[in-house]
């Protein structure tokens, strides 16, 4: 009963935390939606100014974070609609519970953490922490990879697709709850992936992988990468390779980490056979 009366108590905290950074979220939803929608709007005034001409990638990324101004056009540079009279409110009430996960996870993650603590051995408590503060961070990661490179590259690809004749004009007008939708699942979808070292080293801590049978199996993990690109990102070839290439990566750098558990774990055990000896 007192581990129930703990974990309701920690419950209590986490959904007060989470309840305060819902309201906070949605109180400024407009301003957290208008940056959200900047990539879209970088990409479109990007289009807008250099149709028929070559686009530079680095104009796209610096328009996005900032360091260029957005250039100028004739209209709004990003235009959006919503054909439903309460599209707008669900659209805010989903964004500010997509920022209040992000708001408030060091208070989830900190009520976990002391909550299962007083089970955990020193060395475990040791071994738990280094991976609680990687895996917010490598999610972040993510993020920003979706936020400054993949989004304006997605919308400047969908705005190319656009057709124009005299008689004809399909024009890209994304509905706010649509381009949201794309926007949380990228995040989630690459933020999930990045955690792919912190996944393969609490395994190899688990002694259920080693380095060696990673290192053996990697074109299977590439071919896999190759698959879980093509499901999660939008259907065109320059979304899959932006996933596909940081996975490959951080496969080879989860190889190194588990092999640097198994140096420690070597050197451990040869240690206590010499203090036995």
């Amino acid at each position: 009963m007192d581990h129930l009366v703990e974990l309701r108590g920690r419950l209590v905290v986490c959904l007060v935390a989470f309840a305060l950074a819902f309201i906070l979220c949605f109180f400024f939803a407009g301003p957290i939606y208008i940056f959200l929608v900047r990539p879209f709007a970088a990409a479109s005034a990007i289009y807008a100014t250099n149709v028929g001409h070559h686009v530079s990638p680095l104009d796209l990324i610096f328009v996005t974070a900032g360091i260029t101004p957005i250039p100028p056009t004739t209209e709004e540079a990003a235009q959006l609609i919503y054909t439903a009279p309460l599209e707008i409110l669900f659209t805010k009430m989903k964004l500010a519970g997509f920022g209040a996960i992000f708001l408030a996870f060091p208070v989830l993650a900190f009520q976990l953490y002391r909550f299962v603590a007083p089970g955990l051995y020193r060395n475990e408590k040791g071994a738990f922490l280094p991976f609680l503060i990687a895996s917010p961070l490598l999610f972040v990661l993510g993020a920003a990879l979706v936020y400054f490179i993949m989004l304006p590259f997605v919308m400047w690809f969908s705005l190319s697709q656009q057709i124009s004749s005299d008689t004809v004009a399909v024009a890209l007008l994304p509905k706010v709850s649509e381009y949201l939708n794309l926007v949380t699942a990228l995040v989630l979808a690459f933020g999930l992936c990045f955690q792919l070292p912190v996944v393969m080293t609490l395994l190899g801590l688990a002694g259920l992988i080693s380095s060696k049978f990673m290192a053996e199996g990697r074109r299977y993990a590439i071919v896999a990468v190759v698959v879980v690109a093509a499901i999660v990102t939008p259907p065109d070839p320059i979304s899959q390779l932006m996933l596909a290439v940081p996975l490959v990566i951080l496969y080879e750098i989860s190889i190194w980490c588990v092999r640097l558990i198994e140096m420690r774990r070597r050197t451990d055990d040869e240690a206590e056979a010499t203090l036995a000896a």
